[in-house]
């Protein structure tokens, strides 16, 4: 069997010091949509060095994305075929907020091995902290098709009862036709995103945007329309990837509000509302 629960958990966790300045956050921020209309006061924040802000769901690729997902790929008890790889949820809880230019220890290391019967999903968990304390901690649930089966534990179901009612806000993002490639060069660097036999190979028709980078687009409408701007105010943001999108196409965000957090569903809007997140929430002040 290619994956060894109990190895994986027993495993010792991996060190790796990570480094970035405001041209990483300014990337980031570009290749999740940022800077339209390019000489917005709003967009700036996010592209002009002298003004700059970083949202927090940054913290899934400062470093070049190292310690990543698909590090976390090759810890001991772990040996699978990037093509059976998706990424099937994320969470992020923010300690405080995350400097424009920083130095830090990231602690990876796998946090759970569940058993879903036609599938394996790990939980990749990273610990962030620099000289001042903890910054961040990101878990990562890794879905891996065929290797479920073994008899393990099944984990706990992600599913949140829907939100009630009509949405409070609904706005829609534009995807760029080359979204993908530039959001790649934050770190993630899996070929399905950019190579189309490979996206084919792993049953798609063509490449797929990466799920952090919806992830991004979407938490930076929630501050961007119901935060007042505010990066600092987001205290933890979770979701659950339901569903691809391709480069191209149109996200549209509906949004639940409430004073101490934000319920928020996407889809993709030129496949008739098809689910792209679900399950997710913001918490913020």
């Amino acid at each position: 069997m290619p994956i060894d629960a109990a190895k994986a958990l027993a495993a010792r966790p991996r060190i790796a010091e990570l480094s970035w300045d405001h041209k990483d956050v300014q990337l980031y921020h570009l290749g999740i949509g940022a800077g339209s209309p390019a000489t917005d006061p709003d967009e700036l924040r996010y592209t002009l060095e002298s003004r700059l802000h970083v949202l927090p769901s940054f913290a899934t690729v400062a470093g070049a994305g190292k310690p990543g997902v698909t590090g976390g790929l090759s810890m001991p008890g772990i040996e699978v075929d990037l093509a059976r790889v998706l990424h099937g949820g994320q969470s992020l809880l923010v300690h405080r907020p995350i400097p424009v230019t920083g130095t830090a220890t990231a602690t990876h290391r796998i946090a759970a091995v569940y058993d879903k019967g036609t599938a394996a999903v790990l939980v990749l968990r990273t610990e962030v902290a620099d000289a001042d304390g903890p910054l961040w901690t990101n878990d990562a649930q890794i879905f891996i098709r065929g290797e479920g089966g073994w008899g393990g534990d099944r984990g706990p179901s992600a599913r949140l009862e829907p939100p009630t009612g009509e949405p409070d806000r609904t706005v829609e993002r534009p995807v760029r036709d080359d979204q993908a490639l530039l959001y790649r060069l934050s770190g993630d660097w899996n070929p399905l995103h950019a190579d189309p036999e490979f996206a084919k190979v792993a049953g798609f028709e063509r490449p797929i945007l990466h799920g952090l980078c919806t992830y991004g687009i979407t938490l930076k409408a929630v501050v961007d329309t119901l935060l007042g701007g505010d990066v600092t105010r987001v205290r933890s943001y979770a979701t659950r990837f339901a569903g691809v999108v391709y480069p191209g196409e149109t996200l549209r965000i509906r949004m639940w509000h409430t004073p101490a957090s934000t319920r928020v569903a996407v889809s993709a809007a030129d496949r008739a509302d098809a689910p792209v997140l679900a399950d997710t929430v913001v918490e913020h002040t």
